[in-house]
């Protein structure tokens, strides 16, 4: 069914909104995850809601739950938000905002969130840094789905990284990945259809590579990149949990099954003023000098592009929901869309 974002994003407030969630952060979530479906990110977009809805009946989630921030002074560099036990969405934002303004006093500033949750689209939360001329990294860990390379012990997450690089002309430069070969999202999607995954994605309980996709589900993950991959995946969880004291990927269960602990992962994020480095001047140049460069092959599509490609034809003609995920939220929500909508 086609919806408009705004219809969307109204009934992802609303099933938050009817779970107990506060205003604050039900807007801050239903925000970027009608932003990760307009993008065509589906498996970070409204789909989430049930999820988090069923880890908030459950307990894992707490719909009180304010932001907080317990450090983060106008003379440092760092600051730290804890979530205390809430949805990632409106503490990403309270740390978000301290960041930027650490990094245009300071050059340079980190922010970590603790007891944290699912974040959804990761690089979705860099875009107020671009907007402010500011470079960004964002990290964090996740419920461990692989194991370090060579064991089968389950001890990382997906621990997704992404980077946004505003431009002088044009959109950012957005890129975002996990650190395994796949978001586990996408496997997930593939088990609610009922269809195989594609070899190399992922392990069965037994450690064998499977195409079935709940067997991957029951299994284990493969990192992208092979070890080098699971160093990466290795360095997002020490900067994600050791420096925030956040839970580590193996001590946070999955966020798919509505029972389980409450996550309490972490967050980092990362951002630098280039004015404060070569400056403005200089870093516009270089960046557009390699974009220059790389668009000298025409097949080349850059991070990002159809991302915003996507997102300005849903602003304008809306997105398409499948019919039993609408039901879904309406049911959830209490908020059904208008029955004339085609």
């Amino acid at each position: 069914m086609n919806t408009t974002l705004a219809e969307l994003q109204q009934l992802a407030f609303q099933a938050l909104r009817q779970h107990g969630v506060t205003e604050a952060a039900a807007a801050a979530c239903a925000r970027v995850v009608v932003q990760a479906e307009a993008c065509g990110l589906e498996t970070h977009g409204v789909s989430r809601i049930p999820m988090y809805c069923d880890m908030l009946i459950q307990g894992r989630i707490d719909p009180a739950a304010l932001p907080r921030l317990i450090s983060g002074s106008t003379d440092g560099a760092t600051a730290l938000v804890d979530a205390c036990g809430g949805l990632a969405y409106d503490a990403c934002d309270l740390a978000i905002g301290r960041l930027m303004d650490l990094a245009e006093q300071q050059g340079v500033a980190f922010a970590g969130i603790r007891n944290s949750s699912h974040v959804g689209a990761l690089g979705l939360h860099l875009s107020p840094l671009a907007a402010r001329g500011l470079v960004g990294l964002a990290f964090s860990n996740a419920p461990a789905v692989m194991p370090f390379w060579g064991g089968r012990t389950l001890a990382l997450g997906t621990n997704p990284v992404a980077a946004i690089f505003p431009r002088r002309n044009g959109n950012p430069l957005l890129i975002d990945l996990s650190m395994t070969t796949v978001a586990r999202g996408h496997i997930l999607l593939a088990a609610q259809r009922n269809e195989a995954i594609p070899e190399g994605w992922a392990l069965d309980h037994s450690g064998r590579p499977t195409t079935n996709a709940k067997e991957a589900l029951a299994g284990s993950l493969l990192p992208v990149g092979g070890a080098k991959g699971a160093m990466l995946a290795l360095c997002f969880e020490l900067l994600c949990s050791a420096l925030t004291g956040s839970s580590l990927s193996f001590e946070a269960d999955a966020f798919f099954a509505p029972h389980g602990n409450a996550p309490r992962i972490g967050q980092a994020f990362l951002a630098l003023a280039p004015a404060r480095l070569a400056g403005e001047v200089t870093y516009h140049e270089r960046v557009q000098a390699l974009l220059n460069h790389i668009a000298q092959d025409p097949e080349i599509r850059l991070p990002g592009e159809r991302r915003e490609a996507l997102r300005a034809q849903a602003l304008a003609q809306g997105v398409q929901i499948r019919n039993d995920l609408l039901a879904k939220l309406q049911q959830l929500s209490g908020y059904p869309l208008a029955e004339e909508n085609p």
